[in-house]
């Protein structure tokens, strides 16, 4: 048994009608499902009073006119797009930029002066004081978003982390004032509660926008 052949044999097995794949692929999604709702329910206990707080420091800064920066690698780079999509739109379109997606600028700080520098770069030439950082990542250990974290604090900007595991090495930095740590080591699981979470903020710091928080 060679190529794809070796490597789902399930596909190419004649005697197999089909039901017992489908059976297993049923048992795996129920249990996937299950898991984020126990993991999403578990993170209002474990977050809902920092989301809060989080939620009532950005509030001020962002009527003071603040601008949102947001970061993160990959899969955590679409989350920061999403984020600043969240703040740019409706109901109050707020100034939100995703670092990640200004390719030209990313990919000419990474060739010239290296990729663990690129969004520290970025904020070191667009941040103010008074400003919001917000970094997303699976493992809390990428090097270009503790970077960022840094130069964020260094500028006094108001600093958000969302980061799986136990937080890694993001949760050990001291640069994160507001961190979300989601108790995971599935990839897959942490991104889609950290989806939870910063919907969930979003719509706290808009509540503490209109003085109901």
């Amino acid at each position: 048994m060679t190529g794809l052949e070796s490597l789902y044999p399930f596909l190419y097995d004649e005697a197999d009608d089909g039901a017992a794949l489908l059976d297993d692929v049923r048992r795996s999604t129920e249990a996937k499902a299950a898991e984020i709702a126990g993991l999403r329910a578990a993170l209002a206990e474990r977050h809902g009073d920092g989301l809060v707080r989080c939620a009532r420091a950005m509030a001020p800064r962002l009527r003071a006119g603040a601008r949102l920066f947001c970061f993160g690698n990959g899969g955590s780079g679409t989350d920061a797009q999403q984020v600043a999509g969240l703040f740019a739109g409706p109901p109050r379109p707020l100034p939100a930029i995703s670092l990640p997606h200004d390719v030209a600028a990313l990919t000419a700080l990474s060739n010239d002066v290296g990729f663990e520098q690129a969004c520290a770069r970025r904020l070191a030439a667009l941040a103010v004081r008074g400003d919001i950082a917000v970094g997303l990542s699976t493992s809390g250990g990428s090097g270009n978003l503790l970077r960022a974290f840094e130069e964020a604090a260094r500028l006094g900007l108001l600093t958000v982390g969302f980061a799986g595991y136990d937080g890694g090495p993001m949760a050990r930095a001291g640069t994160v004032e507001h961190l979300f740590v989601v108790p995971s080591s599935s990839v897959h699981r942490i991104q889609e509660a950290q989806t939870t979470l910063y919907h969930v903020l979003w719509e706290l710091t808009h509540r503490a926008l209109d003085g109901a928080l």
